[in-house]
Protein backbone atom coordinates (compact mmCIF):
# COMPACT_ATOMS: atom_id res chain seq x y z
CA UNK A 1 0.00 0.00 0.00
CA UNK A 2 2.80 2.41 1.08
CA UNK A 3 4.33 1.81 -2.96
CA UNK A 4 1.02 2.51 -4.04
CA UNK A 5 1.24 6.30 -1.93
CA UNK A 6 4.50 6.59 -3.45
CA UNK A 7 3.07 6.27 -6.82
CA UNK A 8 0.01 8.10 -6.35
CA UNK A 9 2.34 11.25 -4.87
CA UNK A 10 5.00 11.23 -7.45
CA UNK A 11 2.46 11.63 -10.60
CA UNK A 12 -0.01 13.74 -8.74
CA UNK A 13 -3.10 11.86 -9.12
CA UNK A 14 -5.30 13.62 -6.68
CA UNK A 15 -8.60 13.87 -5.90
CA UNK A 16 -10.76 16.35 -7.46
CA UNK A 17 -11.66 18.54 -4.82
CA UNK A 18 -9.00 21.06 -3.03
CA UNK A 19 -6.62 19.34 -1.21
CA UNK A 20 -6.65 20.12 2.70
CA UNK A 21 -4.14 19.04 5.30
CA UNK A 22 -5.56 17.05 8.22
CA UNK A 23 -5.66 20.00 10.50
CA UNK A 24 -7.80 21.84 7.91
CA UNK A 25 -5.35 23.95 6.07
CA UNK A 26 -5.41 24.53 2.18
CA UNK A 27 -2.73 22.66 0.14
CA UNK A 28 -1.16 22.75 -3.32
CA UNK A 29 1.52 21.07 -4.86
CA UNK A 30 3.43 22.72 -6.75
CA UNK A 31 5.91 20.03 -7.08
CA UNK A 32 6.08 16.26 -5.53
CA UNK A 33 10.06 16.63 -5.31
CA UNK A 34 12.28 14.17 -6.36
CA UNK A 35 11.66 10.46 -5.16
CA UNK A 36 14.34 8.85 -2.85
CA UNK A 37 15.74 5.81 -2.91
CA UNK A 38 18.29 5.44 -0.39
CA UNK A 39 18.36 6.07 3.31
CA UNK A 40 16.47 9.41 4.63
CA UNK A 41 13.30 10.66 3.61
CA UNK A 42 10.89 9.70 0.78
CA UNK A 43 10.80 12.67 -1.62
CA UNK A 44 13.47 15.67 -1.52
CA UNK A 45 12.95 19.38 -3.12
CA UNK A 46 9.19 18.76 -2.99
CA UNK A 47 7.58 22.61 -3.27
CA UNK A 48 3.85 22.94 -1.37
CA UNK A 49 1.73 25.37 -1.04
CA UNK A 50 -0.26 25.53 3.05
CA UNK A 51 -2.19 28.11 3.51
CA UNK A 52 -0.80 30.76 1.12
CA UNK A 53 2.97 30.33 2.74
CA UNK A 54 4.92 28.28 -0.12
CA UNK A 55 7.49 25.49 1.88
CA UNK A 56 10.17 23.81 0.17
CA UNK A 57 11.95 20.97 1.62
CA UNK A 58 11.04 17.24 2.21
CA UNK A 59 7.78 14.92 2.35
CA UNK A 60 7.76 11.52 4.11
CA UNK A 61 5.25 8.80 3.32
CA UNK A 62 3.78 6.05 5.13
CA UNK A 63 0.73 3.63 5.08
CA UNK A 64 -0.37 4.64 8.54
CA UNK A 65 1.22 8.09 10.44
CA UNK A 66 2.41 5.71 13.32
CA UNK A 67 4.46 4.02 11.20
CA UNK A 68 6.86 7.41 11.56
CA UNK A 69 7.23 5.74 15.33
CA UNK A 70 7.50 2.42 14.87
CA UNK A 71 10.78 3.14 11.81
CA UNK A 72 12.26 5.28 14.26
CA UNK A 73 12.05 8.30 12.21
CA UNK A 74 11.53 10.59 15.28
CA UNK A 75 14.92 10.06 16.45
CA UNK A 76 16.64 10.75 12.98
CA UNK A 77 17.81 14.18 12.19
CA UNK A 78 17.27 13.81 8.66
CA UNK A 79 13.50 14.08 9.53
CA UNK A 80 13.47 17.30 10.80
CA UNK A 81 13.25 19.68 8.13
CA UNK A 82 9.69 17.31 6.57
CA UNK A 83 7.53 19.66 5.29
CA UNK A 84 4.47 17.31 4.46
CA UNK A 85 3.81 13.86 6.07
CA UNK A 86 1.43 12.06 4.05
CA UNK A 87 -0.49 9.30 5.00
CA UNK A 88 -3.10 6.45 3.51
CA UNK A 89 -4.97 6.52 6.91
CA UNK A 90 -3.93 9.54 9.48
CA UNK A 91 -3.94 7.60 13.53
CA UNK A 92 -1.88 10.12 15.26
CA UNK A 93 -0.19 13.42 15.59
CA UNK A 94 3.36 14.02 14.31
CA UNK A 95 5.95 16.36 16.33
CA UNK A 96 8.80 18.24 15.41
CA UNK A 97 11.97 16.45 16.72
CA UNK A 98 13.67 19.54 18.28
CA UNK A 99 13.84 23.02 18.10
CA UNK A 100 10.92 24.28 16.76
CA UNK A 101 9.14 23.47 19.87
CA UNK A 102 5.49 21.91 20.26
CA UNK A 103 4.86 22.63 16.28
CA UNK A 104 3.06 19.97 14.69
CA UNK A 105 4.01 18.22 11.30
CA UNK A 106 1.37 19.04 8.52
CA UNK A 107 -0.35 16.05 7.55
CA UNK A 108 -2.32 14.93 4.60
CA UNK A 109 -4.41 11.77 4.27
CA UNK A 110 -4.37 10.71 0.89
CA UNK A 111 -6.48 8.14 -0.96
CA UNK A 112 -5.40 5.84 -3.78
CA UNK A 113 -7.94 6.32 -6.27
CA UNK A 114 -9.99 3.10 -7.01
CA UNK A 115 -9.34 2.72 -10.43
CA UNK A 116 -5.18 3.11 -9.91
CA UNK A 117 -5.74 0.26 -7.44
CA UNK A 118 -8.26 -1.73 -10.04
CA UNK A 119 -5.36 -1.36 -12.54
CA UNK A 120 -2.32 -2.33 -10.21
CA UNK A 121 -4.27 -5.53 -9.50
CA UNK A 122 -5.26 -6.49 -13.03
CA UNK A 123 -1.45 -5.80 -13.66
CA UNK A 124 -0.10 -8.06 -10.90
CA UNK A 125 -2.78 -10.48 -11.76
CA UNK A 126 -1.67 -11.25 -15.46
CA UNK A 127 -0.41 -14.38 -16.30
CA UNK A 128 1.32 -13.59 -19.50
CA UNK A 129 4.58 -12.04 -19.89
CA UNK A 130 5.47 -9.07 -20.16
CA UNK A 131 2.15 -7.82 -17.15
CA UNK A 132 2.00 -5.14 -19.19
CA UNK A 133 2.14 -6.41 -22.56
CA UNK A 134 -1.72 -5.18 -23.61
CA UNK A 135 -0.28 -1.65 -23.04
CA UNK A 136 2.93 -2.10 -24.99
CA UNK A 137 1.59 -1.32 -28.49
CA UNK A 138 0.14 2.02 -27.17
CA UNK A 139 3.92 2.67 -25.47
CA UNK A 140 4.88 5.90 -27.98
CA UNK A 141 8.24 4.94 -29.77
CA UNK A 142 10.03 7.68 -27.72
CA UNK A 143 8.98 6.85 -24.39
CA UNK A 144 10.11 3.01 -25.06
CA UNK A 145 13.75 4.09 -26.83
CA UNK A 146 14.09 6.21 -23.61
CA UNK A 147 13.28 3.51 -21.16
CA UNK A 148 15.63 1.21 -23.49
CA UNK A 149 18.33 3.61 -22.94
CA UNK A 150 17.93 3.80 -19.32
CA UNK A 151 17.76 0.21 -18.79
CA UNK A 152 20.98 -0.29 -20.87
CA UNK A 153 22.73 1.95 -18.69
CA UNK A 154 21.25 0.42 -15.35
CA UNK A 155 22.17 -2.83 -16.31
CA UNK A 156 25.94 -1.65 -17.23
CA UNK A 157 26.18 0.31 -13.81
CA UNK A 158 24.51 -3.04 -12.31
CA UNK A 159 27.65 -5.20 -13.60
CA UNK A 160 30.19 -2.24 -12.45
CA UNK A 161 28.98 -2.56 -9.24
CA UNK A 162 29.66 -6.69 -9.05
CA UNK A 163 33.07 -6.21 -11.02
CA UNK A 164 33.93 -3.69 -7.97
CA UNK A 165 32.81 -5.75 -5.61
CA UNK A 166 35.39 -8.67 -6.82
CA UNK A 167 38.32 -6.56 -7.13
CA UNK A 168 37.74 -5.56 -3.51
CA UNK A 169 37.71 -9.09 -2.84
CA UNK A 170 41.18 -9.83 -5.12
CA UNK A 171 42.85 -6.67 -2.95
CA UNK A 172 42.07 -4.38 -5.77
CA UNK A 173 44.24 -5.97 -8.03
CA UNK A 174 42.41 -5.75 -11.82
CA UNK A 175 43.83 -8.30 -13.89
CA UNK A 176 42.38 -10.94 -11.09
CA UNK A 177 39.59 -9.14 -11.37
CA UNK A 178 39.21 -9.11 -14.92
CA UNK A 179 40.12 -13.35 -14.83
CA UNK A 180 37.35 -14.04 -12.31
CA UNK A 181 35.08 -12.06 -14.71
CA UNK A 182 36.01 -13.91 -17.98
CA UNK A 183 36.12 -17.00 -15.68
CA UNK A 184 32.55 -16.23 -15.14
CA UNK A 185 31.34 -15.81 -18.51
CA UNK A 186 32.66 -19.18 -19.41
CA UNK A 187 29.81 -20.79 -17.17
CA UNK A 188 27.36 -19.53 -19.75
CA UNK A 189 24.51 -18.97 -17.47
CA UNK A 190 24.76 -23.18 -15.97
CA UNK A 191 27.76 -22.75 -14.22
CA UNK A 192 28.48 -18.93 -14.32
CA UNK A 193 28.71 -19.13 -10.14
CA UNK A 194 30.58 -22.17 -9.60
CA UNK A 195 33.32 -20.41 -12.03
CA UNK A 196 33.48 -17.84 -10.15
CA UNK A 197 33.93 -19.14 -6.81
CA UNK A 198 36.65 -21.67 -8.53
CA UNK A 199 38.37 -18.57 -10.12
CA UNK A 200 38.37 -16.84 -6.79
CA UNK A 201 40.06 -20.37 -5.09
CA UNK A 202 42.86 -19.97 -7.66
CA UNK A 203 45.68 -18.17 -6.07
CA UNK A 204 47.06 -16.05 -9.35
CA UNK A 205 50.31 -15.20 -7.57
CA UNK A 206 51.03 -18.89 -7.03
CA UNK A 207 49.47 -19.49 -10.53
CA UNK A 208 51.87 -17.10 -12.18
CA UNK A 209 55.03 -18.91 -11.29
CA UNK A 210 54.01 -21.59 -13.60
CA UNK A 211 52.52 -19.73 -16.24
CA UNK A 212 55.33 -21.31 -18.48
CA UNK A 213 54.07 -24.67 -17.36
CA UNK A 214 50.56 -25.44 -19.60
CA UNK A 215 50.56 -29.03 -18.07
CA UNK A 216 50.74 -27.76 -14.73
CA UNK A 217 48.25 -24.86 -15.16
CA UNK A 218 46.23 -27.31 -15.91
CA UNK A 219 46.66 -29.19 -12.81
CA UNK A 220 46.10 -26.43 -10.55
CA UNK A 221 42.90 -25.22 -12.98
CA UNK A 222 41.29 -28.97 -12.45
CA UNK A 223 42.75 -29.02 -9.11
CA UNK A 224 41.12 -26.16 -7.75
CA UNK A 225 37.89 -27.26 -9.11
CA UNK A 226 37.69 -30.43 -7.26
CA UNK A 227 37.74 -32.76 -10.67
CA UNK A 228 40.55 -34.90 -9.51
CA UNK A 229 39.59 -35.94 -6.41
CA UNK A 230 37.05 -38.74 -7.68
CA UNK A 231 36.81 -41.16 -9.99
CA UNK A 232 33.28 -40.83 -9.81
CA UNK A 233 30.61 -39.34 -11.37
CA UNK A 234 31.10 -35.59 -12.25
CA UNK A 235 31.70 -36.59 -15.84
CA UNK A 236 33.91 -38.91 -15.06
CA UNK A 237 33.96 -42.61 -14.03
CA UNK A 238 36.09 -45.83 -12.96
CA UNK A 239 37.63 -45.44 -16.50
CA UNK A 240 39.68 -42.26 -15.07
CA UNK A 241 42.15 -44.41 -13.01
CA UNK A 242 43.04 -46.30 -15.95
CA UNK A 243 43.87 -42.95 -17.67
CA UNK A 244 47.54 -41.60 -17.88
CA UNK A 245 46.95 -38.13 -18.20
CA UNK A 246 44.38 -37.92 -15.25
CA UNK A 247 46.75 -39.48 -12.85
CA UNK A 248 49.57 -37.07 -14.25
CA UNK A 249 47.07 -34.36 -13.18
CA UNK A 250 46.25 -35.93 -9.70
CA UNK A 251 50.10 -36.70 -8.81
CA UNK A 252 50.90 -32.82 -10.42
CA UNK A 253 48.11 -31.54 -8.23
CA UNK A 254 49.01 -32.98 -4.98
CA UNK A 255 52.50 -31.18 -5.33
CA UNK A 256 50.90 -27.98 -5.99
CA UNK A 257 48.50 -28.51 -3.00
CA UNK A 258 50.98 -29.15 -0.57
CA UNK A 259 53.17 -26.24 -1.46
CA UNK A 260 50.65 -23.82 -1.93
CA UNK A 261 48.13 -24.73 1.06
CA UNK A 262 45.49 -25.28 -1.68
CA UNK A 263 41.56 -25.57 -0.81
CA UNK A 264 39.56 -26.73 -3.94
CA UNK A 265 35.77 -26.24 -4.34
CA UNK A 266 33.66 -29.13 -4.21
CA UNK A 267 33.57 -30.82 -7.64
CA UNK A 268 29.86 -32.07 -7.39
CA UNK A 269 28.68 -28.72 -7.58
CA UNK A 270 29.55 -28.92 -11.86
CA UNK A 271 26.10 -28.93 -13.59
CA UNK A 272 26.90 -31.20 -16.81
CA UNK A 273 23.66 -32.52 -17.50
CA UNK A 274 21.28 -31.82 -20.45
CA UNK A 275 24.07 -29.97 -21.44
CA UNK A 276 26.22 -30.32 -24.76
CA UNK A 277 30.08 -31.60 -24.60
CA UNK A 278 31.38 -28.46 -25.80
CA UNK A 279 30.16 -26.74 -23.02
CA UNK A 280 31.46 -29.14 -20.21
CA UNK A 281 33.05 -27.51 -17.67
CA UNK A 282 36.17 -29.68 -18.87
CA UNK A 283 36.62 -28.34 -21.89
CA UNK A 284 35.82 -24.41 -20.55
CA UNK A 285 38.38 -24.90 -18.02
CA UNK A 286 41.44 -26.11 -20.52
CA UNK A 287 40.16 -23.22 -22.69
CA UNK A 288 41.28 -20.99 -20.22
CA UNK A 289 44.26 -22.60 -18.66
CA UNK A 290 45.49 -21.82 -22.14
CA UNK A 291 44.16 -18.77 -22.72
CA UNK A 292 46.17 -18.03 -19.55
CA UNK A 293 49.29 -19.44 -20.32
CA UNK A 294 49.48 -17.54 -23.20
CA UNK A 295 48.53 -14.09 -21.68
CA UNK A 296 45.98 -13.55 -24.56
CA UNK A 297 43.24 -11.34 -22.63
CA UNK A 298 44.65 -8.86 -20.24
CA UNK A 299 43.35 -5.73 -19.33
CA UNK A 300 45.83 -3.51 -21.44
CA UNK A 301 44.90 -5.83 -24.67
CA UNK A 302 41.23 -4.87 -23.98
CA UNK A 303 41.88 -0.69 -23.30
CA UNK A 304 44.09 -1.05 -26.56
CA UNK A 305 42.09 -3.44 -28.81
CA UNK A 306 40.85 -1.34 -31.97
CA UNK A 307 37.45 -2.78 -32.47
CA UNK A 308 35.24 -6.18 -31.41
CA UNK A 309 37.12 -7.83 -34.42
CA UNK A 310 40.48 -7.30 -32.76
CA UNK A 311 38.83 -8.92 -29.37
CA UNK A 312 36.97 -11.57 -31.01
CA UNK A 313 40.99 -12.53 -32.15
CA UNK A 314 41.81 -12.15 -28.59
CA UNK A 315 39.25 -14.76 -27.28
CA UNK A 316 40.78 -17.41 -30.46
CA UNK A 317 42.17 -20.20 -28.05
CA UNK A 318 42.65 -23.51 -28.24
CA UNK A 319 43.31 -26.35 -25.64
CA UNK A 320 46.18 -28.95 -25.29
CA UNK A 321 46.67 -32.00 -27.39
CA UNK A 322 44.28 -34.07 -24.35
CA UNK A 323 41.49 -32.17 -24.54
CA UNK A 324 41.55 -32.02 -28.51
CA UNK A 325 40.30 -35.78 -28.20
CA UNK A 326 38.12 -35.54 -24.80
CA UNK A 327 35.14 -33.81 -23.02
CA UNK A 328 35.69 -35.35 -19.52
CA UNK A 329 38.05 -37.83 -18.14
CA UNK A 330 36.84 -40.66 -19.66
CA UNK A 331 37.51 -43.06 -23.10
CA UNK A 332 38.71 -40.29 -25.76
CA UNK A 333 36.24 -39.63 -29.02
CA UNK A 334 37.56 -40.66 -32.55
CA UNK A 335 37.89 -37.16 -34.23
CA UNK A 336 40.06 -34.99 -32.87
CA UNK A 337 39.17 -31.14 -32.63
CA UNK A 338 40.71 -27.27 -31.59
CA UNK A 339 37.55 -26.93 -29.33
CA UNK A 340 38.13 -23.18 -29.71
CA UNK A 341 35.15 -20.71 -28.72
CA UNK A 342 32.91 -20.79 -30.64
CA UNK A 343 31.78 -17.32 -32.96
CA UNK A 344 28.69 -16.78 -30.38
CA UNK A 345 30.37 -18.22 -27.73
CA UNK A 346 33.01 -14.75 -27.99
CA UNK A 347 30.43 -12.39 -28.71
CA UNK A 348 28.54 -13.75 -25.61
CA UNK A 349 32.43 -13.41 -23.73
CA UNK A 350 32.23 -9.76 -25.58
CA UNK A 351 29.04 -8.89 -23.93
CA UNK A 352 28.91 -10.17 -20.30
CA UNK A 353 32.59 -9.92 -19.83
CA UNK A 354 34.52 -7.50 -22.10
CA UNK A 355 32.15 -4.46 -22.41
CA UNK A 356 31.79 -4.65 -18.43
CA UNK A 357 35.13 -4.97 -17.61
CA UNK A 358 35.83 -2.14 -19.91
CA UNK A 359 33.02 0.65 -18.73
CA UNK A 360 34.01 -0.36 -14.98
CA UNK A 361 38.02 0.23 -15.82
CA UNK A 362 36.50 3.52 -17.86
CA UNK A 363 34.28 5.32 -14.23
CA UNK A 364 37.67 3.76 -12.32
CA UNK A 365 39.60 6.06 -14.24
CA UNK A 366 37.16 8.47 -15.17
CA UNK A 367 37.11 8.28 -19.09
CA UNK A 368 34.38 8.85 -20.34
CA UNK A 369 35.32 7.75 -24.04
CA UNK A 370 35.92 4.01 -22.17
CA UNK A 371 32.83 4.20 -21.15
CA UNK A 372 31.17 5.03 -24.43
CA UNK A 373 33.51 2.32 -26.08
CA UNK A 374 31.55 -0.47 -23.58
CA UNK A 375 28.16 0.60 -24.54
CA UNK A 376 29.06 0.82 -28.36
CA UNK A 377 30.13 -3.02 -27.99
CA UNK A 378 26.78 -3.55 -26.99
CA UNK A 379 25.27 -1.83 -29.59
CA UNK A 380 27.43 -3.63 -32.13
CA UNK A 381 26.71 -7.08 -31.35
CA UNK A 382 23.96 -8.90 -32.55
CA UNK A 383 20.57 -8.98 -30.34
CA UNK A 384 20.18 -11.82 -28.24
CA UNK A 385 18.06 -14.76 -28.44
CA UNK A 386 16.16 -16.73 -25.78
CA UNK A 387 12.29 -17.33 -24.03
CA UNK A 388 12.75 -13.70 -21.86
CA UNK A 389 13.39 -11.94 -25.11
CA UNK A 390 10.75 -13.61 -27.12
CA UNK A 391 8.47 -12.98 -25.12
CA UNK A 392 8.55 -9.30 -25.34
CA UNK A 393 8.93 -9.57 -29.29
CA UNK A 394 5.70 -11.26 -29.14
CA UNK A 395 4.59 -8.74 -27.54
CA UNK A 396 5.84 -5.92 -29.71
CA UNK A 397 8.79 -4.88 -28.77
CA UNK A 398 11.46 -5.95 -31.29
CA UNK A 399 15.48 -5.69 -30.43
CA UNK A 400 17.89 -4.30 -33.02
CA UNK A 401 21.19 -5.21 -30.87
CA UNK A 402 22.48 -6.23 -28.03
CA UNK A 403 21.63 -3.18 -26.06
CA UNK A 404 18.41 -3.66 -26.34
CA UNK A 405 18.09 -7.29 -25.17
CA UNK A 406 20.51 -6.80 -22.40
CA UNK A 407 18.08 -3.93 -21.41
CA UNK A 408 15.37 -6.12 -21.58
CA UNK A 409 16.82 -8.52 -19.56
CA UNK A 410 17.16 -5.89 -16.82
CA UNK A 411 13.52 -4.93 -17.23
CA UNK A 412 12.56 -8.80 -16.41
CA UNK A 413 15.03 -9.30 -13.85
CA UNK A 414 15.02 -6.01 -11.84
CA UNK A 415 11.24 -5.12 -12.61
CA UNK A 416 9.20 -8.17 -14.15
CA UNK A 417 10.15 -10.58 -12.03
CA UNK A 418 9.97 -8.53 -8.44
CA UNK A 419 6.62 -7.15 -9.13
CA UNK A 420 8.07 -3.87 -9.11
CA UNK A 421 5.76 -2.64 -11.92
CA UNK A 422 5.35 0.86 -10.06
CA UNK A 423 9.28 1.33 -11.25
CA UNK A 424 8.88 0.71 -14.71
CA UNK A 425 7.90 3.18 -16.81
CA UNK A 426 5.47 0.94 -18.89
CA UNK A 427 4.13 -0.38 -15.51
CA UNK A 428 3.31 3.43 -14.44
CA UNK A 429 1.54 3.91 -18.04
CA UNK A 430 -0.25 1.05 -17.12
CA UNK A 431 -1.44 1.40 -13.61
CA UNK A 432 -2.39 5.47 -14.37
CA UNK A 433 -4.76 4.65 -17.43
CA UNK A 434 -8.37 5.84 -16.71
CA UNK A 435 -11.05 3.51 -15.65
CA UNK A 436 -11.99 0.97 -18.73
CA UNK A 437 -8.95 1.86 -20.65
CA UNK A 438 -7.88 -2.07 -20.83
CA UNK A 439 -11.55 -3.15 -21.92
CA UNK A 440 -11.95 -0.79 -24.37
CA UNK A 441 -8.98 -1.44 -26.10
CA UNK A 442 -9.93 -5.58 -26.08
Amino acid sequence: MEQMLHYVWKHRIFPLQKLVTVDGRELEVLHPGIQNRDAGPDFTGAKVVIDGVVWVGNVEIHERTSDWFRHHHDEDERYDNIILHVAGIVDCDLHYRMGRGDTKVPQLELKVPEYVMANYDDLLRADHEPRCADIIPSFSSISLHSWMAALEVERLQMRTEQIEERRRMLNLNWEDTLFVTIARSFGFGHNGDVFERWAHSIPMGAAAKHRDSLFQIEALFFGQAGLLESTECRGGNAEESEDPYFRQLQTEYRFLRQKFSLTPINGAEWKLLRMRPQQFPHIKIAQLAVMYCEQKVNLSALVNADDIQAMMQMLTTRVSDYWRTHYTFRKEHAQASSKALSAGAKRLVLLNCVAPMLFAYGRYKGDEAMCERALMIWEQLPAEDNRVIRHFVAAGIVPECAADTQALMQLNANYCERHDCLRCRMGEEFVRRTPGFLREER
